[in-house]
């Protein structure tokens, strides 16, 4: 599957089995979304750079690694990315954040801009994009068109799911950038609802149908 990590931890994959339950309630679905978050987010920065920095502990003065560069800046592709970013953000708080509105047309699969906003500066920053679901890939595919055209050139892409199909699409389109996943699951249906999947992450955090 070409530059795609499959993160197989064996926690993520037992929330993710809860999550997948059409029974898990909207709160359980919401909790275990944010939970994989964290869990996800210590892989798609395992490698971050550090340098050394002087510090005093209460004891003595010593040099000690912090994260090296500016604020990394997460993107979320709304709205079922918000459940992913608020989980990144417990784990890195002062993390910028981009805010990439977009829906699917249902009758043509193809998706519509309805909200951009991001940090300045992105080609200086490590851009994680999250979104729970990399289906047909149109959204993700967009959302990082429009990234890279304000300079930014260092980008991962942060799923709970991915199609074979949408994995095939994005890395056509974007062959530099990471995919990070839980699951490959089988195919799309008709509708470009991933199989076996959990149904739609929208709605299953937020009650709408």
């Amino acid at each position: 599957m070409g530059n795609v990590t499959v993160i197989d931890h064996p926690m993520i994959q037992h929330k993710l089995t809860i999550m997948r339950n059409k029974e898990t309630s909207i709160a359980g679905f919401r909790r275990l979304l944010r939970e994989i978050a964290h869990l996800m987010c210590y892989e798609v920065t395992r490698d971050l750079q550090l340098e050394m920095v002087d510090i005093e502990t209460p004891m003595t003065a010593m040099q000690s690694p912090m994260i090296k560069g500016k604020k990394l800046v997460f993107a979320s592709i709304l709205r079922a990315g918000n459940g992913l970013l608020d989980g990144m953000l417990d784990l890195v708080p002062a993390a910028r954040v981009a805010h990439i509105g977009m829906y699917r047309d249902h009758e043509t699969l193809e998706p519509v801009e309805y909200y951009f906003k991001a940090p300045s500066n992105l080609e200086d920053r490590l851009i994680i994009v999250v979104d729970p679901m990399l289906a047909t890939a149109n959204s993700a595919t967009v959302a990082i068109d429009k990234l890279k055209a304000l300079g930014a050139n260092n980008i991962r892409f942060l799923c709970l799911l991915a199609a074979p199909e949408g994995i095939k699409r994005f890395t056509e389109h974007h062959p530099d950038v990471p995919v990070y996943t839980a699951s490959i699951d089988s195919h799309l249906n008709d509708q470009g609802y991933i199989i076996p999947g959990l149904g739609d992450a929208g709605d299953r955090m937020y009650g709408t149908r």
